[in-house]
């Protein structure tokens, strides 16, 4: 992970002539230093997609500031964009339930220094995973979800998530549907690890389901939460090749790795601000 300071910008508009040339331009006339920049465009939509990484050091004022003098070129091309800061963590708050392998290898990321987060809590539907996120002195959440105390449950999911000030809700394997207000209150904010190659075998056990189809490939996607369910905008996919001789519980261990490698780069890429959402579809600026 670099340590240098960068201010990253995002943005997406209608596509036309002179957006590089603006945005560049603007960079420029402040004599900053851009370390990275990736664009696309979208000739089925008409819309352009952009990502620079400029060295917060070389802008001789702060976010504030570059927001507010951005702005006038943000209104001429019509865009949606942001800037952030990557001295300033995102907060990522974990839910999780009995598999708790994806929550291992977060955990174990983010103490070794690979994903640059802050975990302000973690938040389960059991109590088994207490003693390990406690040693790693993160303060831990539980939330029993019985069918009788799902709104009380998903309301104090919320308010744990916004007195924590989360940025992001990934779900490590949490094995609930979360209701649709929460879905629509935090757009582009919750993360899921799906164990199926969306969009076959949504919904529980995607391992039998691929099982008794017999394919050959199976995977993991990784996308953001919407109110339909497995159907939100997808971040990150991979897949293993297996054949008739594998069972069930093979399919099981194989996917826990995929699980937790396409997990851990799609949160990768949205802590990074390198994921566009435009409708149901992603550009990912890896």
């Amino acid at each position: 992970m670099s340590s240098v300071r960068r201010y990253r910008l995002t943005l997406s508009c209608p596509d036309r002539v002179g957006v590089v040339a603006a945005v560049s331009t603007f960079v420029a006339s402040h004599q900053g230093w851009i370390l990275e920049a990736q664009h696309h465009a979208d000739q089925t939509a008409q819309r352009f997609f952009m990502r620079q990484e400029i060295l917060a050091e070389s802008i001789p004022f702060g976010l504030d500031e570059f927001r507010r003098q951005f702005e006038a070129i943000a209104q001429k091309f019509n865009m949606t964009w942001q800037v952030t800061d990557s001295a300033q963590k995102k907060r990522v708050v974990i839910l999780v339930s009995k598999s708790e392998h994806c929550l291992y290898d977060l955990l174990s990321r983010w103490q070794s220094g690979e994903l640059d987060i802050d975990i302000p809590c973690v938040i389960s539907n059991h109590d088994t995973p207490r003693r390990f996120v406690e040693w790693h002195g993160i303060p831990f959440h539980y939330v029993p979800v019985t069918p009788d105390t799902k709104q009380e449950a998903y309301d104090k999911l919320m308010h744990l998530f916004e007195s924590v000030q989360g940025d992001v809700m990934v779900l490590a394997r949490y094995m609930q549907v979360l209701s649709p207000e929460v879905c629509d209150r935090y757009p582009g904010r919750i993360i899921n690890i799906h164990h199926s190659f969306l969009p076959s075998f949504i919904g529980a056990k995607p391992y039998h389901q691929a099982y008794e189809r017999g394919v050959k490939l199976i995977g993991a996607t990784c996308h953001y939460v919407t109110s339909e369910l497995d159907a939100g905008p997808i971040i990150e996919q991979d897949v293993i090749r297996i054949d008739h001789s594998d069972s069930v519980e093979d399919l099981m261990r194989y996917g826990k790795d995929i699980e937790k490698t396409v997990l851990a780069r799609g949160l990768r890429y949205h802590v990074e601000d390198r994921v566009l959402v435009h409708g149901n579809k992603t550009v990912v600026f890896r």
